[in-house]
């Protein structure tokens, strides 16, 4: 078997058999394969797609280039989440604790932002002393003790995915539909959970900014699920606005424990929720929805939500005094409020203008090198519906350097759009993928 063959086949719109993707990703991953031929199979895979079979083989064969965890060793059953990322999605550490606290178990590794989307481990390390870096040992013992994990994604872990998407980033192919699915899919097949849940951002502040291109990418994901044995469901969510209030981590931290004592803004709570209810349902802890909310709410209401925030802060090696007084978690030197120039109802609040406006203030990372500051980022005081008056507040920026205070400005005024006539509130989920 030779790699062009099996290049020229793909270019030639033929379909890959598993041993030929077999071949090329664990040649690839051990360096039998260069660089310059993955480039051209990932263009051939650009342009001509891969049927569901062809990704769910490419998936296993990425997930099994590295070490996989088996969660049965230590919990009967365990469920994972996943989001396509966005502009103040801090909904791990809401759901995670919920889900746990119901008795089902979440192990959950977890990412870093890049660009205008924030990372669920940078929002956890405002808190001192709390571990991204677990390892396969610790990630099990933990799980099977407390039944709840929420690490850094093991080196060991699919490391062809690392290979490859590093390749797609810098040869034009970051777009093509069967490369992401697969590159999502390998990591959470690898990481040993049976049941998973895909929060699919659609919207100005997603990477996918239309419903068709959601869809495809959900329905080729729960198809992968559906092929390689596990149960998937896919919700497709809004990101044309900001999720919550907060954008930033230590900002973000603070409203996602505070959505475990029932408080915050109501977009996020509801959110929160649903995702948590189908997490339930996935894991066979409930049979409806409705039951699934009503678990939800109670374990809000008890506390046990909460405690199990603790319990996963004080295993990590957190200070947990931070997660009880929220006070304590790094703010920052300076709050600027940004007023609304006119009167009227909001039709737009770009998320994407927002998260970058983060970003310039040291919230988020333009270079994967970029050190962040855990104190500063935006708080929305709006919606888009809201009516708004002249001279009312639309944003808190909080910043500790406003060497680019003047910028950040100017975009958040930029990202949102008035109109005369009242508008209506955004939907908050767009539909649900179910295998």
């Amino acid at each position: 078997m030779r790699a062009v063959d099996i290049i020229i086949k793909k270019k030639d719109k033929e379909e890959l058999t598993k041993e030929e993707i077999d071949f090329f990703v664990q040649g690839y991953a051990k360096g039998t394969i260069p660089d310059y031929q993955a480039a051209a199979w990932a263009m051939a895979v650009l342009l001509n797609g891969m049927t569901d079979q062809e990704t769910t083989d490419l998936t296993l064969s990425i997930a099994n280039s590295g070490e996989q965890l088996d969660l049965s060793s230590v919990v009967p059953y365990a469920v994972d989440k996943h989001s396509t990322g966005g502009v103040g999605d801090k909904t791990t550490i809401t759901v995670a604790p919920i889900v746990a606290a119901c008795g089902l178990p979440v192990g959950k590794m977890s990412g870093r932002g890049l660009g205008f989307s924030g990372g669920t481990l940078d929002k956890l390390e405002s808190i001192p002393g709390y571990r991204v870096n677990l390892s396969t040992k610790e990630f099990l013992n933990q799980l099977g003790k407390i039944g709840i994990v929420i690490t850094g994604q093991s080196m060991d872990l699919a490391p062809a995915d690392g290979k490859l998407y590093g390749l797609r980033d810098v040869t034009g192919t970051v777009q093509s539909i069967p490369l992401i699915a697969s590159s999502v899919m390998s990591k959470k097949i690898a990481a040993g959970a049976k049941a998973i849940l895909l929060d699919v951002k659609v919207g100005r502040g997603a990477f996918m900014r239309t419903l068709e291109e959601a869809s495809e990418l959900a329905e080729l994901m729960v198809s992968i699920g559906k092929l390689s044995g596990r149960k998937v469901i896919a919700v497709l969510s809004n990101m044309d606005e900001p999720l919550g209030c907060a954008v930033g981590n230590a900002l973000e931290l603070k409203e996602a424990v505070l959505a475990l004592k029932g408080l915050g803004p109501e977009d996020y709570l509801e959110h929160c929720y649903l995702l948590a209810s189908y997490m339930l349902l996935l894991g066979g802890k409930t049979e409806s929805l409705a039951h699934g909310k009503g678990l939800v709410e109670e374990v809000i209401s008890n506390g046990k939500a909460f405690d199990k925030l603790r319990e996963l802060v004080v295993a990590q090696g957190g200070d947990v005094s931070f997660i009880d007084v929220l006070g304590k978690l790094p703010s920052a030197d300076q709050v600027i409020k940004v007023q609304s120039k006119q009167a009227g109802w909001i039709k737009v609040i770009d998320a994407k203008e927002v998260g970058e406006a983060a970003v310039m203030l040291g919230a988020g990372r333009a270079k994967k090198e970029d050190v962040i500051d855990p104190a500063v980022g935006i708080l929305v005081h709006a919606k888009v519906g809201d009516y708004q008056e002249a001279g009312e507040d639309l944003f808190e920026v909080h910043l500790n350097d406003d060497t680019h205070l003047q910028e950040v400005v100017e975009k958040l005024i930029k990202a949102v759009a008035f109109s005369d006539k009242p508008v209506e509130k955004l939907p908050l989920f767009f539909k649900v993928i179910e295998s």
